[in-house]
């Protein structure tokens, strides 16, 4: 053998420089799916399912086209002699092909989405004695090179900086060199809320109902990982290219129209409202994101979007998802280990039950639970808001993020958890703490009317447990604050309470902190 190719869960791409110059006759594809990938953190099974679902497909397809391909698959009871690592099960396979004299010259696989799995597989390669061949992830329309280039020599990094000249060096939404509209962004048009009748008629995403092939492997997962967290029972996630694609049209033709003007908007059981649903497809690598943002733009020169619509979306994609991926390979792997703000409380429990009484958190948790999925403002405006008001551990925090989501890959979990969530780097990510009281959730959903809280109360037994949190998150920190001018104005709001005030606010959250525990 020649070249022994690694393909992880995550590069499920036929066109991936793991396949440059690939020989059938020399080379082979090695692949395997191990139970410690599923438990370092306590995965969904949806999220569990999506991965082992693309995978096996993504091998059928390989072997379609004539290449050999090793495939190692989990069994529905564990056995004794599973590997229970990546690195282990390929060792594994590496020493049955020495005995069989059949070890390849080189080790080839395409960067790994996670700083762990990239030291494990060195690790084993050197185990082994074998030259670990690493290629760059072409995927992503910039390189880890790129973003290093792009951070030397500044003393902060803003996704606006590097979104502007990116968008320009790539062509997109440009006219005669200018950004189209004569403006970079969009994001006065695209904060929007539903009126108070709500989102009125929405158009369902296109679902996929399980093939015979992932129908075993929910049923490998239902057997398997039966104590693990969420439902299969609404599993209709592509996990095909083909798929994806549909998913893709589906989202420019039903719903980009829409994306930009209510991208922040939530309501009470509508887990889809205008999303895309398109970030599991892009992070296993079934859709390319060439194809996302040139289909979003047609979209918008055929006159079908509006162009807030198209930029706000096409932002996420050559944006924020470059962004953060050159974040997260720039600064780990000390960089899962920030704690700016010294938070130190555990993870209330109702995040994997949903048993809360505050109506937008039980609302956001139950639909993860169900589906494997919220959108970015319910990620980052409740869910994360609540744990970083209430001063949960980042390393927690971002645990349960990875676990939870169908999309969830390190390299972009990680960063938007510690970073923009939990603002625990410091401001590397985000200018100011992304902090608000529950009158934020109200004014940007409609999860308050049926609540037993008031937004508007920080104190008493109306108190908003967000609200509440907020005063007293502010306080805690003022004096590590100070010094960012971003908050200036919240700051002052601090200062304005009488201590009386302050106190209560105190005790309160104190109470509340007390009752979780």
């Amino acid at each position: 053998m020649r070249h022994l190719v690694l393909v992880l869960g995550d590069q499920l791409d036929r066109a991936s420089a793991a396949f440059d110059g690939f020989d059938p006759r020399q080379d082979r594809v090695w692949m395997a799916e191990v139970a410690g990938e599923s438990t370092h953190v306590w995965s969904h099974k949806a999220r569990i399912a999506v991965f082992l679902a693309a995978m096996r497909h993504f091998r059928d397809r390989l072997e379609a086209d004539g290449i050999t391909v090793d495939y190692t698959s989990l069994a529905a009871a564990p056995r004794a002699k599973d590997p229970d690592t990546l690195a282990a099960a390929l060792l594994g396979s590496l020493a049955a092909a020495r005995r069989a004299k059949r070890l390849p010259d080189r080790l080839v696989v395409v960067e790994p989405g996670e700083h762990r799995v990239q030291e494990e597989l060195r690790e084993a390669a050197r185990e082994a004695g074998i030259p670990l061949d690493v290629r760059p992830d072409r995927h992503f329309l910039t390189s880890r090179d790129d973003f290093a280039a792009h951070a030397r020599g500044r003393k902060q990094l803003r996704l606006e900086y590097f979104y502007r000249p990116l968008r320009e060096t790539l062509g997109v939404l440009m006219e005669d060199g200018e950004p189209a509209g004569g403006r970079w962004n969009f994001d006065a048009e695209n904060r929007g809320a539903f009126p108070k009748s709500g989102p009125g008629a929405l158009p369902r995403p296109r679902r996929f109902p399980p093939d015979a092939l992932t129908r075993e492997v929910l049923a490998l997962v239902e057997a398997r990982f039966a104590s693990h967290p969420g439902s299969l029972a609404e599993f209709d996630w592509p996990v095909t290219p083909e798929d994806a694609r549909a998913a893709l049209d589906d989202f420019l033709v039903h719903r980009l129209v829409n994306f930009g003007r209510y991208q922040d908007a939530i309501w009470t059981g509508e887990p889809w409202l205008w999303h895309a649903r398109l970030s599991q497809a892009m992070n296993l690598k079934l859709l390319d994101p060439r194809d996302v943002v040139a289909g979003a733009e047609r979209a918008w020169r055929a006159g079908a979007v509006p162009l807030e619509a198209a930029e706000g979306f096409i932002r996420q994609v050559i944006g924020w998802r470059e962004y953060v991926r050159g974040v997260y390979w720039h600064f780990m792997p000390e960089y899962a280990d920030r704690n700016a703000l010294g938070a130190d409380a555990p993870l209330p429990g109702f995040y994997w039950t949903a048993a809360t009484e505050m109506n937008c958190l039980r609302d956001a948790l139950a639909q993860t639970l169900q589906y494997g999925y919220a959108h970015h403002i319910q990620r980052l405006m409740v869910t994360g808001l609540f744990a970083m008001l209430l001063g949960v551990r980042p390393a927690e925090v971002h645990r349960w993020y990875l676990a939870v989501y169908v999309d969830a890959v390190e390299w972009v979990e990680l960063p938007n958890t510690i970073g923009m969530s939990q603002f625990a780097d410091g401001g590397v990510m985000a200018s100011k703490p992304y902090c608000a009281t529950g009158a934020y959730i109200d004014r940007m959903s409609n999860a308050c009317r049926s609540c037993r809280y008031s937004p508007k109360v920080a104190s008493g037994p109306e108190a908003c447990p967000f609200t509440t949190l907020y005063w007293d998150f502010l306080a805690r920190h003022e004096k590590l604050l100070a010094s960012n001018q971003r908050m200036t104005m919240q700051l002052k709001n601090v200062g304005r309470k009488d201590k009386a005030e302050l106190r209560a606010i105190r005790r309160q959250a104190e109470a509340f902190r007390d009752g979780l525990t």
